[in-house]
């Protein structure tokens, strides 16, 4: 199969990245090594590609109401250019088809950010119920999105000429070599940062502005293995493998990205029969209190019973020791102590709830 590529792919080979396949897409997994990566964006900045992730655009009169009336959040609970985290669910299992942000431009303009590997389902779902006058367009390969995180994030984007200032889950628009960049106060790290939306034709000249600018500032490129470490230490949950067709928001205890009280999104009636009936399972946190680095797929064990499987394991560099997320039995404790099978030996861990280190996305 042919990958695609990002448009700053060559900016990526000169750096000396790594490459690996992400949804369909060869994309940067590390440059100098994950930790250092991870922990550049914990202490100064670091700057992602993640042009892999989808861009629906969802254009008309009565726009909005058609997200509204299919994904799971309430467009009525922020106003126009905001930002939400929402879910495309299925209207027969109420299971997750993916995790998506939306950014509010207007009643009649939606930008939707699917994950990389499930933006065509969600292209094919909000299309097929597009009534007349709503456009959808699948825009996924038209546009580059690179994320600044850290705690000297704003200051690199202010040298750098673009505007900052804005409150988290907001995003403005700025004149980039005349194209149009929006610049979201979102990402998926836990610190302050932005995400900067751009015309493919422009995201090179715009990786080499931010590149200078944060040069005295220390940034660094980082890639999605580091990424993947700063999500799981936020506890934030990868589609595919901690939530998918096959998890209810209820289950991965997303109930406030749902919109209870809207009369209509798919899969409505099954997530609330099952919120009002009780979960099974639920999605938890593991902190080891050894040495154990735990991986996806090892079992979890509670006095010796099997009650769930890790879905996202790793070395937390921040904390020094194994993280996990699980999907476990409902009945298991919230501060239980349990064992996590890590190649035939049953390691002690606690359950918690994440994050897992204290955030500050949401400051500044």
């Amino acid at each position: 199969m042919d990958l695609r590529r990002s448009p700053l792919h060559d900016r990526h080979e000169a750096l000396g990245a790594k490459f690996s396949e992400f949804g369909g897409w060869q994309m940067p997994l590390e440059y100098a090594g994950v930790v250092a990566e991870h922990t550049a964006v914990r202490t100064a900045v670091g700057v992602f590609d993640v042009s892999h992730l989808g861009k629906i655009v969802v254009l008309g009169p009565g726009a909005a109401e058609l997200v509204n009336s299919t994904l799971s959040n309430d467009l009525g609970r922020i106003g126009p250019g905001r930002a939400q985290y929402t879910l495309c669910l299925d209207d027969e299992t109420g299971g997750i088809v993916d995790d998506i942000f939306s950014y509010y431009r207007d009643e009649e303009h939606v930008l939707l950010v699917p994950n990389a590997a499930n933006n065509a389902e969600v292209y094919d779902r909000l299309a097929a119920a597009a009534p007349e006058g709503v456009s959808v367009t699948n825009e996924h390969t038209d546009y580059a999105v690179i994320a600044v995180q850290g705690p000297k994030s704003e200051t690199v984007l202010h040298v750098a000429g673009l505007p900052v200032g804005h409150d988290y889950l907001t995003f403005v628009e700025a004149d980039v070599d005349g194209a149009e960049v929006i610049v979201c106060r979102t990402g998926y790290t836990g610190e302050h940062g932005y995400e900067l939306i751009a015309p493919a034709a422009v995201a090179p000249a715009l990786w080499d502005r931010l590149m200078e600018a944060g040069e005295k500032f220390g940034i660094v490129p980082a890639g999605l293995g580091a990424r993947d470490t700063l999500r799981t230490e936020m506890g934030y949950p990868l589609h595919g493998q901690d939530i998918g067709p096959d998890v209810t928001p209820v289950e991965a205890r997303l109930g406030w990205a749902v919109g209870w009280k809207k009369p209509a999104f798919w899969g409505r009636d099954v997530v609330v029969a099952a919120r009002e009936a009780g979960a099974g399972r639920k999605l938890v946190g593991l902190v080891s209190t050894g040495r154990a680095i735990p991986r996806p797929g090892m079992g979890v064990y509670l006095h010796g019973i099997p009650v769930g499987k890790v879905t996202s394991g790793t070395f937390s560099p921040t904390l020094k020791k194994g993280i996990a997320l699980a999907l476990t039995d409902a009945a298991v404790p919230d501060d239980a102590e349990v064992a996590v099978d890590v190649r035939g030996r049953h390691e002690a861990f606690e359950v918690t709830r994440p994050p897992f280190v204290d955030p500050s996305v949401r400051e500044g």
